[in-house]
């Protein structure tokens, strides 16, 4: 194989690694914006604010556009909640149902 050949071929193998980077890097800078209330990895401290992590994506998901429309009331998750996009949301959803409850 010539060299040509060769980084062809290593460019091909890592290119969708390199997409997943920075898929994963995106999620955590969206999700890292929740961290304040809802704890690192979604792992909340405080009673009353509930812990994100291993609850469903669909669940996270739905309580966001909840908020977002005012189906849901809040103090300030409704707030925040208009601040994201539906994709940006389902970002976030899946981050934190990825987590390790």
């Amino acid at each position: 194989m010539t060299w040509p050949r060769i980084l062809t071929f290593v460019l091909c193998v890592t290119a969708p690694l390199a997409g997943n980077c920075a898929d994963d890097a995106a999620a955590r800078n969206l999700a890292a914006t929740c961290a304040s209330c809802h704890g690192t990895e979604g792992h909340s401290v405080a009673r009353d604010i509930p812990s994100l992590a291993g609850v469903s994506k669909e669940k996270i998901a739905s309580d966001m556009k909840a908020f977002r429309s005012g189906g849901r009331p809040a103090t300030v998750m409704h707030q925040i909640a208009r601040g994201y996009t539906g994709a940006q949301v389902d970002v976030i959803a899946a981050y934190f149902a990825a987590r390790k409850p």
